[in-house]
């Protein structure tokens, strides 16, 4: 039996993508489930009725985590339902996509609003669920990053160092909400997602698809799934690691093999 059976999760930006694989993975488990979304409610309705299939109950709540009202509200409504919070997945996402070069082509207002969800938003969901997550004396959560903010690279600038700055807050808050509640990050690298599709259109994005795969040691671009698995077992498992930012990219992180790698003289 999982260790999941009859527990409550709130998955922030679960309509689509990485959320809702991992929404859907977890009521597989018997895990009750909060569906979150901002716009997109007929596949957060969806999802949440795959969930239901799955024989989990789960919850819709239309909320956007900038918002800390929002948060503390979600929260609430899931300690409402079910009497508890054991996982919090932060998995809302912000950006804009702009060449690296073109550094007009962002503005303040962008960091600020991509900071506002991928950053302040995540932190403003763990202050909201900390408290029952306390009471209780147990809890786990986990925050989705990119590998943009170990590399350096992704969709801008701005969202890369926001990435950067969800791995160090993972650290920060690891410490101060021991030892009833572990707090970890997954980093992925680049992901068969809609939101990645819709920002570059099919035929670019088929071949990033595909020279991406030739770049990496495994050859394999990971899926939604591969990616909730993870999230999943940092919830589950991983009963001793706390503060860590785990990096799954097929190997890309390690770069390429040198020369003399090969028996060749250096």
């Amino acid at each position: 039996m999982s260790n999941s059976k009859g527990k409550v999760a709130i998955v922030t930006g679960s309509a689509t993508g990485v959320g809702a694989a991992a929404a859907i993975m977890l009521a597989e488990r018997g895990c009750n489930v909060v569906i979150n979304y901002t716009r997109s409610q007929a596949e957060a309705e969806a999802t949440a009725e795959t969930c239901r299939a799955r024989g989990a109950e789960a919850i819709v709540f239309q909320g956007d985590v900038s918002d800390d009202s929002a948060c503390q509200a979600m929260a609430r409504a899931a300690a409402d339902k079910w009497g508890r919070i054991d996982y919090l997945i932060n998995n809302a996402a912000r950006t804009k996509f702009n060449p690296y070069p073109k550094l007009d082509g962002v503005s303040k207002q962008d960091f600020l609003d991509i900071y506002a969800v991928n950053v302040v938003g995540a932190y403003q969901m763990v202050r909201a669920v900390e408290p029952y997550m306390r009471k209780q004396g147990a809890g786990a959560i986990v925050n989705d990053s990119s590998i943009g903010g170990v590399t350096g690279i992704g969709s801008s600038i701005p969202y890369a160092i926001s990435k950067a700055a969800l791995n160090m807050m993972t650290k920060s808050l690891a410490h101060v909400l021991a030892p009833e509640i572990r707090i970890n990050a997954v980093v992925p690298g680049m992901i068969q997602t809609r939101w990645l599709k819709a920002g570059m259109g099919d035929e670019q994005y088929q071949a990033m698809l595909d020279a991406t795969a030739q770049q990496l040691p495994l050859k394999q671009v990971a899926t939604a799934e591969d990616v909730a698995e993870v999230l999943v077992w940092f919830l589950e498992g991983a009963r001793l690691i706390t503060g860590e930012t785990l990096i799954i990219d097929s190997g890309i992180h390690i770069g390429s093999l040198p020369p003399y790698s090969s028996g060749e003289s250096y």
